[in-house]
């Protein structure tokens, strides 16, 4: 699919990637009319929404199983003893056409580890800027940008969510009716950028509506294979498509492919660490030994259980209503096994969610090949921490005793738990939302791009995705990294 018949040969700026991210940065430079601006993207895309696949318009099933069309499938460890697979998306809207719709922010104390120069107080303008918030109004949000933000009404709530509220107020958790607000902590309503059971994300919202722009092409079925340089000046990008390899020449590279994929690119590219890239014999650009280090995810362990009576879930149902937010742990009361959110997944059970929102483990990404078709090594390290470990513990603790407490013991039984480290590990998942793989600060020695999203050491690079975030934020990522697309397209 491409706004204009033909490969583009050249641009003043190609932005890699068609995700959330990668849709907000195109829409925003193609207003500039006298800018040529190009979207690549390895996955299928739709022009229109009537185009759209069930799958990918029914927010009640997210679509990211070991066999779907829509993913890219990566091999991980999750611990040392312990693989894996994650999805990221493959399709224009990447992660965010196939997520469960969580629209949440980092919340104030996140941003104390960014530069000064993203404070909370510089962001909010740009988290109110990609809102209309449907239930709220007032200082902290938005009520004229083009992603819709609600919170399913508590008379739609499936009865796992009703009863996971009501007893996490007889423990004594406070309200927590806005999660978009400073200081949101409790049980409440999870705010999703879900529209009559339809998924409104950022390829939607910015991207579809302005394909008829005549300076904006978008070339999906393209997988970008290096970043092509002179010297440390970008000049352009080797892109494969229909097996033929080509160029497309720029000045202006945006990487927005995501938290594996840019960081995955850059060392392919020669921007990394340059012992490991000499190692493989891929020639050394920019000595950036960041890159694809020290990321950081959700660790997530679930709890399940079985109904004592059928339960019914009606159609379109968002897999999150409610969450409780405490000390550093989110509790998800998904309302379907996995099994039916995610077809193929094999995962039959409904559970509860148990996650660490601040971990201290940290992974890494490496090349294992100088063959861009090769995927690279993706370590979580997991549970390395001893305080995280102690931390899951006693959540796991207090989410058995929410299961076991009147209101959801009437309507749930739970399975025995233990409370060790083997157990723990054998329930390992991960929320899917790695960040701070190629992240943003003052110096190059600790970082990978600047406060302008510029990487360090090479001119006319960027990267604008949840790679640059310091660390993944206490809430899930994607409404953050819709932001952070969202001010980064003033800097470009």
């Amino acid at each position: 699919m491409a706004a204009e018949p033909g490969f583009p040969e050249a641009a003043d700026v190609v932005v890699v990637g068609g995700g959330s991210c990668g849709s907000v940065v195109a829409g925003r430079l193609s207003e500039d009319p006298d800018r040529q601006v190009v979207l690549v993207e390895s996955g299928p895309g739709h022009e229109i929404p009537a185009e759209f696949p069930p799958e990918l318009v029914d927010a009640g099933v997210l679509p990211v199983g070991p066999d779907s069309r829509w993913i890219w499938p990566y091999p991980v460890e999750l611990t040392s003893a312990r693989g894996g697979w994650i999805a990221r998306g493959r399709v224009l809207g990447g992660s965010g056409a196939v997520n469960g719709g969580y629209f949440v922010r980092a919340r104030v104390e996140d941003f104390d580890r960014w530069p000064d120069s993203w404070s909370y107080d510089r962001v909010l303008p740009y988290f109110k800027a990609i809102e209309t918030d449907l239930d709220f109004d007032g200082p902290w949000h938005g009520t004229s940008g083009p992603i819709p933000v609600r919170r399913e009404p508590v008379e739609a709530w499936h009865p796992i969510s009703s009863a996971f509220a009501e007893a996490a107020r007889a423990a004594g958790h406070a309200e927590d009716p806005d999660k978009n607000a400073p200081g949101s902590h409790g049980v409440g309503p999870v705010p999703l950028n879900i529209r009559d059971g339809v998924r409104v994300g950022p390829a939607s919202a910015y991207l579809l509506p302005n394909l008829g722009r005549r300076n904006l092409v978008v070339r999906s079925d393209t997988t970008v294979t290096r970043i092509l340089f002179s010297g440390t000046r970008v000049t352009g990008l080797e892109v494969s498509t229909d097996s033929q390899v080509r160029t497309i020449r720029t000045s202006t590279v945006v990487l927005t492919a995501g938290a594996v994929a840019t960081p995955h690119l850059l060392m392919l590219s020669g921007v990394g660490d340059a012992g490991h890239l000499s190692g493989l014999g891929i020639p050394v650009v920019a000595d950036l030994p960041e890159v694809g280090s020290q990321f950081s995810d959700h660790p997530e362990v679930v709890l399940p259980y079985r109904y004592r009576r059928p339960v019914p879930r009606t159609s379109r149902t968002p897999a999150l209503q409610v969450t409780l937010n405490t000390d550093g742990i989110e509790i998800r009361p998904y309302t379907a096994a996995f099994g039916d959110l995610i077809p193929g997944s094999g995962i039959g059970k409904p559970c509860l969610g148990v996650v660490l929102m601040q971990p201290l483990s940290r992974g890494e990404i490496r090349l294992v090949s100088a063959d861009p078709g090769t995927p690279p090594r993706v370590a979580y390290r997991y549970l390395e921490s001893a305080q995280d470990r102690q931390s899951l513990r006693e959540a796991v603790s207090h989410a058995a005793d929410l299961v076991r407490s009147a209101p959801l013991s009437r309507l749930v039984e739970p399975e025995p738990i233990e409370l060790s480290d083997g157990w723990l590990a054998d329930r390992l998942g991960t929320s899917l939302h790695l960040s701070g793989s190629c992240r943003m600060g003052v110096d190059a020695t600790d970082s990978v791009v600047d406060d302008r999203c510029r990487v360090h050491g090479v001119d006319g690079l960027f990267v604008v995705d949840t790679s640059i975030l310091p660390s993944v934020p206490s809430r899930g990522p994607h409404a953050t990294a819709v932001m952070v697309a969202e001010r980064a397209s003033t800097y470009l």
